[in-house]
Formats: structure tokens, C-alpha cells, sequence
């Protein structure tokens, strides 16, 4: 079952495939629809199938009129319409939410299952509120660099935020089935200190024992199919309902790209196969976190960490309040 909050952007897309779609079968061009309904700006309609603007409900009405859609569709569409405009309502479920963190949380909350490969970070998702205030304060620092007045300030409610993102993975009864495939580097001395690096190797542990969640990690000299070396980090993402379209956000250095072309899609998917193949398994990723873990400086002991998960991955259990009470 779809989640009870669907996210705005995933019903702004979900809405622009349909109208589209309804355009198309009526055999109208954009210019003879905004000439028939009178519509003042040229790229508004545009904006509707793009999934790029909050749909008025008098606009999407107008255009079913035009398209003669049936009435069972027509109430369909009018519902998805006002689920897309309700970014208020929405946004009760997350008290904190940044401009920037708000584009991913709207992509994941209607998520049934969440796929991640990073090379060089450990997942926003996935991380401590320590591990992601050192990561978002070194991107600050560049900002500030080039004199951006909006970088310089906000740390803690970025924090916040990713830490309201991650209630996502132990949501009840919606959670979606996580799988990520982490890089040897991505946990290695350079991303943070021992003591924060410590600390986020044992949230990993204990995330990897969630049901829902399965975490690999690629050791730094193994081989991916014949050679192959994945150019960026990504994100796919499947939706619970399945007439949403499947996405993949692509993380470059200072911006990201999302697509759901489905070449690009499809392309990603097969890197991500060959990825979870080359990796550890579940259960020796999860030995590997742990004997990385009791590497570094501590001040409890490692065998704190459930080492008998490691060898019975079928008995985990739900870590219930865990994920942001650090």
C-alpha cells in the first residue's frame, strides 16, 4: 500500500505523465490547447506536464473538459491534483525541512524501494548527525569561499533535516526495502575523525540488522564486471504506487540531475547489479563494519555491537528509536 502522506512532486509528475498523455489522444498540439482555453502564458502548459509547477484545480478541470476525459478518470486526476498542491499537509511530517534537503524527501516518501551507490560519502540516509554536520560544514566552507550569502548560515537545520529524512527507514508500515552499496574509501581516515567515523560505522551496524534494509560494501581493489568503474554516485528510486514513474537522481560535485528516461534508468539498474555483485555479501559486509569499528578509538567496547548478526542475518530485528537519537 502506498504510504498515507504521497509526496507533492511524485503527484505533480504522476498528474503531468497523465495530462500529457490525454493531450496526446485528443490529437492537440500545446499551442492549440492554450489557444482554445485561453490561457495567458505559453509555457504554463508546459509547466503542468512537466511536472514543474502545483496544478490549480480550475486548470487541470479545464483541461479535462478539453480532453473529454471519462468520470472515473477525472475524479482520479482531480485527487492527484489536490495531493500535489498540498505541500502544507505535507510537510507536517517533517517540522524541519530545508529547501535543499526537500527535494530528496519528497522523492523518497513515496518510495516502496530506495537503490544508493556512493564512492566517496556514506548515504545522506544513512548517516550521524555528526558524520553529516562535518560533511554539509566542509561544502559550507567552499560556499562561503565563493561568497554565497545564503552558504554561510543553517548547519544545524540541514542536520535536522537529514536526521527527519531518516525516520523514513523504520516508518511503520511503510517502510521501503533499502539497499545501498558502500565504497571501501567512503569509510575510510579522510571522511572524519576516529571518534565520528567510529560512531557512524556502528549506526551502520546497527542499520544493516533493520528488515528492511541491506548494506554492501565494496572493498577498494575488487574488480566490477569486466573492469567497469561507476563515474558518480546515484540514486534509483521505485514508488509504491506503481503508476508513479521510477526515478534516478545522479550526484555530481555542486548540483544534481534527476531523470526518469527510461535508457537512463535502465542503464543505472544494471550498474547497480554489477555493484551489488562485486560487493560483500550482507553478511560479511556486516563483519566487515564491525571489525572496522573495533579498529578505531572507542570509548564503550565493540563487542557492544550484535556480532551474532553477522552469522544469522534471518534473525535481525527492528531497531525501534535508534536512527536519530544521536
Amino acid at each position: 500500500m502506498p504510504p498515507a502522506s504521497p509526496s507533492p512532486i511524485l503527484r505533480r509528475r504522476r498528474l503531468g505523465v497523465e495530462l500529457r498523455r490525454l493531450r496526446e489522444a485528443a490529437g492537440l498540439t500545446g499551442d492549440q490547447v492554450i489557444e482554445r482555453i485561453g490561457w495567458a502564458s505559453a509555457s504554463k502548459l508546459s509547466r503542468l506536464e512537466n511536472g514543474r509547477s502545483r496544478p490549480d484545480p480550475q486548470d487541470v478541470r479545464d483541461l479535462l473538459d478539453l480532453y473529454r476525459a471519462d468520470g472515473t478518470l477525472r475524479d482520479e486526476l482531480l485527487g492527484i491534483t489536490q495531493e500535489a498542491g498540498d505541500m502544507r499537509g505535507w510537510l507536517k511530517n517533517f517540522p524541519v525541512m530545508t529547501q535543499q534537503q526537500r527535494g530528496f524527501a519528497e522523492l523518497e516518501a513515496g518510495c516502496a524501494v530506495i537503490s544508493e551507490y556512493n564512492p566517496v560519502l556514506v548515504p545522506g540516509l544513512l548517516q550521524t548527525a555528526e558524520y553529516a554536520r562535518i560533511r554539509i560544514a566542509s561544502v559550507h566552507e567552499f560556499d562561503e569561499g565563493t561568497g554565497d550569502p545564503e552558504a554561510a548560515g543553517g548547519i544545524d537545520t540541514e542536520v535536522q533535516a537529514r536526521l527527519a529524512r531518516q525516520t523514513l527507514l523504520s516508518r511503520e508500515p511503510h517502510a521501503p526495502r533499502y539497499t545501498a552499496v558502500l565504497e571501501e574509501a567512503a569509510l575510510g581516515g579522510r571522511t572524519a575523525p576516529p571518534e565520528v567515523l567510529r560512531e557512524q560505522l556502528v549506526q551502520l551496524c546497527e542499520l544493516a540488522m533493520l528488515p528492511n534494509v541491506t548494506l554492501h560494501v565494496l572493498p577498494q581493489d575488487t574488480r566490477i564486471g569486466s573492469w567497469y568503474l561507476p563515474p558518480t554516485a546515484f540514486s534509483l528510486y521505485r514508488f509504491a504506487d506503481p503508476q508513479d514513474p521510477e526515478t534516478v537522481a545522479i550526484e555530481g560535485g555542486f548540483t544534481d540531475v534527476m531523470s526518469t528516461e527510461v535508457n537512463a534508468l535502465n542503464g543505472y539498474k544494471v550498474v547497480f547489479e554489477w555493484l551489488c555483485t562485486a560487493a560483500l555479501s550482507e553478511s560479511d559486509t556486516l563483519s566487515w563494519l564491525i571489525e572496522a569499528t573495533g579498529r578505531l578509538p572507542d570509548t564503550a567496547d565493540p563487542s557492544t555491537v550484535a556480532y551474532g548478526a553477522a552469522t544469522a542475518p534471518s534473525q535481525r530485528r527492528r531497531h525501534s528509536g535508534r536512527l536519530t537519537e544521536r
